[in-house]
């Protein structure tokens, strides 16, 4: 079973890898999200889990399917993506 650690962690990898290939940085994100400017950091270190509410902010922001950030982020979390 996978916990809400994994999860946070799984996701925040995956946010850093997308902003950083978006060419944002952590200030920018916040700012077209609109949330705080802490807040993007905190989900990268997966140290929060977004809300649903977040999660469309960011997929808004970064333009991209919020339905494919949740793909990305589940594959994460199976062992052979590990790999």
């Amino acid at each position: 079973m996978t916990g809400r650690r994994d999860v946070a962690r799984a996701f925040g990898r995956l946010l850093k890898t997308l902003r950083d290939g978006a060419g944002l940085s952590q200030e920018d994100l916040a700012e077209r999200a609109e949330l705080d400017r802490t807040y993007p950091s905190l989900l990268e270190r997966g140290l929060r889990c977004p809300t649903l509410d977040v999660l469309l902010r960011l997929a808004d922001a970064l333009k991209i399917d919020a339905g494919w950030m949740v793909k990305l982020t589940v594959r994460r979390l199976t062992p052979e993506a590990e790999s």
